[in-house]
């Protein structure tokens, strides 16, 4: 399950977390709609959330092996 979690999950949390941050970059940089900016960053801070879960959840069954 560590290596799943290692291997598969922890990659694609960080890169939706890098996704939603870009986006919201590139709505900031072209002065896109502030509405806009505020959904992605709560969606950003949501998926951190989740990222920070799924890495301690990877970490916790690293050392329950």
């Amino acid at each position: 399950m560590a290596s799943v979690l290692a291997t598969f999950i922890v990659p694609i949390a960080v890169a939706a977390v890098a996704v939603v941050l870009l986006m919201g970059l590139i709505n900031m940089v072209r002065g896109g709609s502030p509405n806009r900016s505020q959904k992605l960053m709560r969606l950003r801070v949501l998926l951190q959330f989740v990222a920070i879960v799924v890495i301690m959840a990877t970490v916790w069954a690293m050392g329950h092996r």
